[in-house]
């Protein structure tokens, strides 16, 4: 990482703004730097967090835990959701009371969304699914597959996706306020929306953050 030549004071207020989801040019407008900068040093944070997510060696989800797809992009004529065209395909796993694990996909084929699953999750737990067909697989698996089909019957208490789907409308909200991200760009704004859910509380974000960029950034 090359050092910034930003002084203290304005990389912890970048921090402080990034952490209260200013965007990087409203930040650099209230701290009159170079939007340039600001754009620059929010993209560092985003590589932090994406690379620490990847390093983390925390247990696999386990008890009761959903599983689903959705498709970020912008909103045009023709079809939607699965197969549609100009989307970005991603993958979710939520463990109910716990964290959510998200990760770009090809496609959501049984080939491609099986192995991830199987490296997530433990075995024996309970997974929650929609009635998409990348999830047959998992009827003959070592795990217990619980089915919803939105079209037929309401969720009740313990068969449903709610969270994960709850978490979907949170990162495509977060998102909307960008008007519009690169796609080359795209992970890390997921990696942070992953890293948001799973760390709410805003003084525990803005204190690992800034241990993350000691050594790192300044």
């Amino acid at each position: 990482m090359v050092k910034s030549k930003l002084s203290n004071f304005k990389q912890n207020k970048l921090i402080e703004y990034f952490v209260i989801g200013v965007t990087a040019n409203t930040a650099a407008r209230v701290l009159r730097i170079n939007h340039k900068s600001a754009v620059y040093y929010f993209r560092r944070i985003r590589e932090l967090i994406a690379v620490n997510l990847a390093s983390s060696t925390e247990e696999l989800f386990s008890g009761e835990v959903e599983v689903d797809e959705s498709y970020f992009g912008s909103h045009r004529k023709g079809k939607r959701g699965r197969g549609a065209a100009a989307k970005t395909p991603v993958f979710g796993i939520l463990m109910r009371g716990g964290k959510v694990f998200t990760q770009v996909v090809m496609n959501a084929k049984s080939e491609t969304l099986l192995p991830i699953i199987n490296s997530k999750v433990r075995p024996d737990s309970i997974v929650y699914s929609d009635t998409w067909n990348g999830y047959n697989n998992l009827d003959v698996s070592d795990f217990r597959h619980m089915r919803i089909n939105h079209s037929e019957q309401f969720a009740d208490k313990q068969n449903h996706i709610n969270g994960i789907e709850n978490f979907w409308r949170q990162a495509k909200s977060q998102m909307r306020k960008f008007n519009g991200i690169p796609k080359g760009n795209f992970e890390l704004f997921l990696k942070e929306c992953e890293w948001r859910f799973n760390n709410r509380e805003i003084h525990s974000q803005f204190r690992q953050i800034k241990r993350w960029v000691k050594g790192h950034l300044k």
